[in-house]
């Protein structure tokens, strides 16, 4: 190579995995990801890395462009990787803000109404790192463990990992009562049709600051600036208005770092309660 010859352009990993619930999903994801190195002009390859491969591995590639992390584990993580955008889902829920809650579910044609009537059942939970599957859970139910002064269930079901594994167990009659990430719900709801038949809503925890899109902790400031720019555009973009509706997604915002240190105070809370595990 010549002093005057360009090198090549370095090359980034995309990845939907924690929003990736159904095919039709990853697909636009996919496509979303094409949009994004087309508008930024940051090389990208949207990459599978599904269940049971682990995302702590996903998020430690030092190739990492953009890739959803829970605002949890990355507020635990000794060594964070950089935050890039956060999405904001479409809905009244929302508030036109980077936020989400925890759905609590039940079958349709169980006898549950309720969140209390699945008390002394069987609970199900994703992995112990997750806010929307475990600490939002835990927050939510808190009070109740406090009043009753036992454990709520008679048996905690997981680690279930992914939201569409929480469907399965309870479609399945493995589980009672699950949490599901009220915007991977959505997504879910949007090309399934047929699940809005088969579960119900029994209660909705309060709003947290929603999964974010990390890059490697050696990704340079100015392919972090273009992605940010390109991912500040998606909400006008006429070509976007497609994705936008597939995704159940109104745009993206900055990530406000300070925000997700409810999630720790959530989780210390829980502890000095002796309310470790949710049960």
């Amino acid at each position: 190579m010549t002093g005057s010859e360009e090198r090549p352009a370095l090359r980034y990993v995309a990845n939907a995995r924690m929003y990736s619930v159904l095919p039709a999903a990853t697909a636009a994801w996919k496509e979303l990801f094409h949009w994004l190195a087309c508008e930024s002009g940051v090389a990208l390859d949207a990459i599978d890395h599904a269940f049971p491969l682990p995302l702590s591995d996903l998020w430690a590639r030092k190739d990492l462009g953009a890739a959803f992390m829970c605002g949890f584990p990355f507020m635990l993580a000794p060594h964070r990787p950089r935050p890039v955008a956060a999405p904001v889902p479409t809905g009244a829920l929302y508030g036109g803000k980077p936020v989400y809650a925890t759905r609590l579910v039940v079958r349709a044609d169980s006898r549950f109404r309720s969140l209390e009537d699945t008390f002394g059942g069987r609970l199900g939970y994703t992995v112990p790192d997750s806010h929307s599957g475990y600490n939002a859970l835990r927050h939510h139910v808190l009070p109740y463990y406090r009043r009753h002064e036992a454990n709520l269930y008679r048996e905690s079901i997981g680690p279930l990992t992914t939201p569409r594994r929480v469907i399965e167990a309870l479609l399945a009659g493995e589980i009672d009562v699950g949490p599901l990430d009220s915007y991977a719900l959505d997504l879910m709801m949007r090309h399934d049709a047929s699940l809005a038949s088969q579960i119900l809503v029994v209660a909705t925890t309060d709003l947290a600051p929603i999964p974010f899109l990390v890059a490697a902790a050696e990704c340079p400031d100015d392919v972090i600036a273009r992605l940010q720019a390109a991912l500040a555009r998606f909400a006008t973009a006429p070509d976007c208005a497609p994705l936008r509706d597939r995704l159940c997604l109104d745009a993206f915002a900055p990530v406000d770092l300070a925000a997700y240190d409810l999630m720790l105070r959530w989780d210390s809370e829980a502890r000095a309660a002796g309310y470790a595990e949710p049960r």
